[in-house]
């Protein structure tokens, strides 16, 4: 283990969207976990995705089985990089989702409108 592995834990595997999209389509399909805040999901969600912001996840551990894939994601992909780091401390299988919903967008995959 190098030193930046000590300080930080060891890299955690990335996706672009359109890799997560395939992902997503399999059986069973990982987790989806969003990690923006409230205000940022109501704008649009990847559907079948579980919001759980930044701030709440290490109090919300158990809302995300062991066992199972998890991707993650945020608006740009920071956020999520570092809930994924997070979630591989804790010991799930996790990918973070690069570029985030903005990248979903941008790729034109479809997003499910929320209200309010």
């Amino acid at each position: 283990m190098n030193l930046l592995e000590m300080l930080f834990g060891k890299p955690v595997p990335s996706v672009d969207v359109q890799e997560a999209r395939r992902m997503l389509s399999e059986k069973p399909a990982p987790i989806l976990v969003d990690v923006r805040e409230t205000v940022e999901h109501r704008q649009g969600v990847v559907a079948g995705s579980r919001l759980i912001p930044l701030g709440q996840l290490s109090s919300r551990l158990e809302d995300i089985p062991e066992g199972r894939k998890v991707l993650v994601i945020c608006q740009t992909g920071s956020r999520s990089q570092a809930a994924a780091q997070q979630l591989a401390k804790a010991g799930r299988d996790v990918t973070n989702i690069r570029g985030g919903i903005s990248a979903w967008v941008a790729n034109d995959l479809p997003l499910k409108r929320k209200g309010g």
